[in-house]
């Protein structure tokens, strides 16, 4: 935690705003669907990657900024642009039995899953993976590596701005 002193009296920092894409099936979460949701606002359920459910807990944080992906799609990318809506909090998918992100080994004491909310800033044009891997500027992202699967990674600011000038273009 940091403190700096104003006029005599301490303020908090607060921390410098990440950026993320988090990559949703359409079938299962759209942009549309995000668009749709009460207040533009989807839980992001269903993560069951040890490092995806780690960023949710150890580093995302309100306001931080979500390039929102569609993935496993006939023509998948960038579909969208949100941001972090609130803290991570215990993904309900797994105590349900029902869904099939259930896991019955997560202790309701102290769960495993997380889930974290985004909210929709604004739906773009489609940035497609063929678009993407064809711009230098872009090719250090980590959705554009090789043997990459995780569904949500860090961007770095370059990469953010990058991608918002592509899709403001």
């Amino acid at each position: 935690m940091r403190f700096t002193v104003h006029g005599g009296h301490p303020h908090k920092h607060p921390p410098m705003a990440r950026h993320w894409l988090m990559k949703s099936e359409p079938a299962e979460a759209s942009i549309d669907d995000l668009a749709r949701a009460p207040a533009q606002t989807l839980a992001w359920t269903g993560v069951r990657n040890y490092q995806a459910r780690n960023f949710m807990r150890d580093q995302m944080q309100f306001g931080d900024g979500v390039l929102f992906y569609h993935s496993s799609c006939a023509e998948p990318g960038i579909a969208g642009i949100a941001h972090i809506a609130g803290p991570a909090v215990p993904d309900t998918t797994q105590f349900d039995p029902a869904s099939p992100y259930h896991d019955a080994a997560s202790p309701a004491a102290k769960p495993r899953w997380l889930q974290i909310d985004v909210r929709l800033e604004r739906k773009t044009r489609l940035l497609s993976l063929r678009d993407m891997r064809q711009r230098p500027e872009l090719a250090t992202m980590q959705v554009l590596q090789r043997g990459n699967r995780l569904s949500i990674t860090p961007v770095s600011e370059a990469e953010w701005q990058a991608v918002l000038a592509l899709l403001d273009a």
